[in-house]
């Protein structure tokens, strides 16, 4: 029997995204098999009422490609079946952008959505639900009234599931924000479980009286994109039987926006929620062994039935901590704070109106940089995915060629900027010329963690480190396949694209880069070092290095000099290794000179190498080919490991784009190359991706007692 008091009433909200970056034809399959079905059979049930959200990635690629779409969207808002939700315009993470960034995002959206569909949204798509206590000062800024985040949130703050029927106000130095938590049961069950499972659910709420507000907010790809629901959802007829039961049990439950709601009933309370996100990205955050405990833990609360009354307690990590797990997040975080701060200095001098007007595309290139799907990793293939880093370097390298515009014009020239750049506390060496960004980290190893090309928008560097992740013992412990039919959340399901893919499960225990010196043990192969399963016999992979710098007619000189120590047999012998680069200002190029010096008595030989990684895929692999000159020239293929030996120069070239990268040594060496493939989850199953290129040139060298040996290295960039 229907509550006395009045209906269950069912704000049901939906986001849909796509990375900048991504490929259009995935865009367009994910538009024909979800984006376009959802929304016409929302359409027939124009008594349903919507929140819908979609980023401006995909509603700039609507625009251009089906603005249709759009026009379809404009007559549901204009009939009052849809309330439209603003965000951050290219689906930042909010807390982790200066605030000036949130705001220009969020007022980008809004004019869209504005211009769009003559509507002025008042609630906003919080991206991935990371939520930081001092959001509401700049939301509000930014004339923002209402926002969904997760049922979790509440809990974390003390909250009972009775408690979340509706929603709270919160609150930063006095701007004020609405807060609607969504339901983890709603997010499981839609479009997951059978339709009767929530025309129960809302039974039951009904039942028991008052006129309570269920939130559910989850993503749109739900329903359509993901593995197996296309199928399930409209050929099965999931979304059309959903949306003829809410309107066939309109007695019980009506569909809501959230504003109506604001205006018709007041809040539940006030709160203060922890810093927090969805319960699976939490632990997604983890670093590798904590993920694994915090899955067992769970797994023994729920074994000793303990997990329903006590769930609330346990929560995983901070979104934030993707930024330490992962360096190559941090780094393009990072990368990406530069770049505003460039802006702004510029933004400070007197522009002429062109001037400006650049400086408006240097914030959107910057805004793109901000897209959040790049920075972190969990069931999507995320950072992991090298398309969508390259995207995030591309756009921020452009923003910064589109700088150089801005300064005064003069045919070459060299900016030398130390300061921390990572912020770990240590000094890092930022290079840049018209051509080229070197990014040099002494403390490790004085390695170059980052090489940009500037005329063709990419980082050769946009390298990632094969890591142990908590979820890998998965791949180790199961069997390969599965049920490909099963209909399941993400979070749910276990698939492997392709078999062997445990024995790819290789760890380095240092991080990708280049100018990475090496003293190799005599028994290492090409094999057990493409597997970083060998014998280093020094200490200068990543240990600190000392830094000099002086300033040339015609560029710069970076002196970097460890007096370190190698093994030889079971004496521990100090040698000093000098690299000293010299960037020019006119070209994109620069020198290399490796200076041995042995400081023990006795002369020694050592298998010296220096490894370069280099990332550079945009042609396919169809297009890119791994190359070396020489007594034996040879061509082979990225994912192959070839051994060259007396090679004079070598490198990686790219036939579609076109681009060279090539490393010429005066002393020939015996060249080792291999790819780095990682193994990650993504929404499909486990997956092998290509991350970059090794190349390893090496020396069996003889160190002269007290005396220098030298070796002359040249890396060129050139389009051919």
């Amino acid at each position: 029997m229907p509550g006395r008091e009045g209906k269950v009433r069912f704000l049901f909200a939906v986001h849909s995204h796509q990375p900048v970056g991504n490929f259009d034809f995935v865009l367009k399959e994910a538009y024909d098999s979800c984006y376009l079905p959802f929304l016409e059979c929302l359409r027939k049930h124009p008594t349903v009422k919507a929140n819908l959200h979609y980023s401006g990635v995909l509603l700039e690629w609507m625009k251009e490609n089906r603005p249709q779409y759009l026009k379809m969207l404009r007559e549901m808002v204009r009939s009052g079946q849809l309330e439209i939700l603003t965000g951050g315009f290219y689906e930042p993470i909010l807390p982790i952008i200066p605030d000036g960034d949130k705001l220009g995002q969020i007022q980008m959206l809004t004019e869209f959505i504005r211009e769009q569909f003559g509507y002025e949204p008042l609630g906003l798509w919080l991206a991935e639900r990371v939520w930081e206590p001092h959001l509401p000062k700049p939301l509000s800024s930014a004339g923002v009234k209402y926002l969904i985040v997760d049922d979790a949130h509440f809990k974390f703050s003390g909250l009972e599931e009775e408690n979340l029927r509706g929603y709270y106000l919160t609150e930063e130095e006095g701007y004020t924000l609405a807060l609607f938590p969504s339901s983890k049961k709603l997010r499981y069950l839609i479009p997951f479980r059978p339709v009767e499972e929530f025309v129960n659910f809302v039974r039951e709420l009904n039942q028991a009286g008052g006129q309570p507000v269920i939130t559910y907010g989850d993503d749109g790809e739900k329903f359509g994109v993901w593995p197996g629901t296309h199928k399930h959802c409209f050929q099965e007829g999931w979304v059309e039987e959903f949306f003829s039961a809410l309107e066939e049990n309109s007695a019980l439950v009506e569909t809501v926006h959230a504003s109506e709601v604001i205006k018709a009933t007041p809040p539940l309370g006030r709160i203060y929620l922890p810093t927090a996100s969805y319960s699976e990205m939490m632990q997604w955050a983890l670093p590798g062994k904590s993920y694994v405990k915090f899955e067992d833990f769970e797994k023994k609360l729920k074994q000793a039935q303990l997990y329903e009354p006590y769930h609330i307690f346990v929560r995983g990590g901070f979104w934030r901590n993707f930024l330490a797990k992962y360096p190559e997040s941090n780094n393009m975080h990072k990368k990406m704070l530069w770049v505003g701060e460039k802006s702004n200095r510029i933004a400070k001098e007197t522009l002429s109106i062109e001037e400006q007007e650049l400086l408006i595309e240097i914030e959107r290139e910057k805004y793109r940089g901000q897209c959040n799907c790049a920075y972190w990793h969990g069931v999507f293939g995320g950072l992991y995915l090298p398309h969508l880093r390259g995207a995030i370097y591309k756009h921020l390298i452009n923003a910064e060629r589109l700088i150089d515009r801005l300064r005064p014009q003069k045919d070459g020239w060299v900016d030398l900027y130390r300061f921390d750049f990572d912020r770990d506390g240590k000094d890092e060496l930022i290079v840049e010329t018209p051509s080229m960004n070197l990014y040099l980290k002494p403390d490790k190893g004085g390695t170059l963690f980052e090489l940009d090309y500037k005329p063709k928008r990419i980082n050769l560097l946009d390298t990632l480190t094969r890591r142990e992740e908590g979820y890998h013992r998965q791949l180790r412990e199961s069997a390969p396949g599965g049920d490909a039919e099963a209909v399941a959340s993400i979070h749910d399901r276990l698939q492997v694209k392709e078999s062997g893919l445990e024995q790819l499960l290789f760890y380095d225990w240092y991080d990708r880069k280049s100018l990475i010196d090496h003293f190799l043990g005599k028994g290492t192969t090409l094999e057990s070092f493409s597997r970083c399963q060998y014998e280093e016999k020094g200490d200068f992979v990543n240990q600190p290095y000392k830094l000099q710098m002086k300033d040339q007619t015609e560029g710069t000189r970076i002196h970097l000099r460890r007096d370190g120590h190698i093994w030889v047999g079971s004496e521990w012998i100090p040698l000093s290794l000098e690299k000293i680069l010299s960037i020019p200002s006119d070209r994109a190029e620069f020198e290399i000179l490796y200076r041995l010096l042995n400081r023990h008595r006795d002369r020694i030989e050592v298998l010296f190498g220096v490894e370069f990684n280099i990332s550079m895929l945009e042609g396919g692999f169809d297009n890119c080919r791994v190359f070396a000159k020489g007594e034996h020239p040879k061509e082979a293929e990225l994912n192959s490991t070839p051994e060259v030996p007396d090679a004079t120069s070598f490198g990686i070239r790219d036939r579609s784009m076109p681009l060279e990268v090539a490393i010429e040594s005066e002393v020939p060496a015996t060249l080792w190359a291999f790819p780095i493939e990682t193994v990650s989850l993504s929404e499909s199953g486990f997956e092998k991706n290509y991350q970059s290129t090794v190349v390893f040139p090496h020396w069996h060298l003889k160190l002269p007692a007290g005396g220098p040996v030298e070796l002359r290295l040249v890396k060129r960039i050139s389009e051919r």
